[in-house]
Parts: C-alpha cells; sequence; structure tokens
C-alpha cells in the first residue's frame, strides 16, 4: 500500500530488499482510509505513478509488478501466477 506518507526512495529501497529476499511477484495499490478512526491518506498517486512504479519494479527484477489504484494482492492474481511459467515456489 502506498499513500501514507512514504518517500519514493523508500518504496525503491522496499522493493529491492523484496527482490533481494526472493520475491518474485510485487501488488501496489492506493491506501484508502477505511474509516474516519484510521489514519488518513497522505497522499494520492497518479495511475502514471503507478504505471512508472510497476516498471521500476520490472527493472529491479521482479517477474510481475500488478500496480493501479485498487490493486490488491489478488488483483489479477490469474496473470501474476497461473500464466508465468517462469515464477517458481521459493525452496
Amino acid at each position: 500500500m502506498v499513500g501514507l506518507g512514504e518517500e519514493h526512495e523508500e518504496l525503491l529501497a522496499a522493493m529491492a530488499d523484496l527482490v533481494a529476499a526472493g520475491c518474485q511477484v510485487l501488488s501496489i495499490g492506493q491506501y484508502l482510509q477505511p474509516t474516519p478512526r484510521h489514519r488518513p491518506v497522505a497522499r494520492y498517486y497518479h495511475p502514471d505513478e503507478f504505471a512508472e512504479l510497476a516498471r521500476e519494479g520490472g527493472r529491479l527484477g521482479f517477474r510481475h509488478v500488478e500496480a493501479g489504484p485498487l490493486v490488491r494482492s489478488s488483483y489479477h492474481a490469474e496473470r501474476q501466477i497461473v500464466n508465468r511459467r517462469d515464477i517458481v515456489p521459493n525452496p
């Protein structure tokens, strides 16, 4: 989730750490404040920014990155795993 006040460099560092740990698939979505009692959204990302994060994720080594305002972990799961023969389970 993005939109909680993170800096772009922090996102890239976290993404690099995930790749280094063996993560192959990444989902990036917009944080949406569920109720007034929860933390407010610090920033809304533009769809172009999500597209750029997906491109950067590919450059970092992810096999698949799904990024967009309404993306959640199950978003297009069939495209992320089922149709990707190059994604292998971690031992």
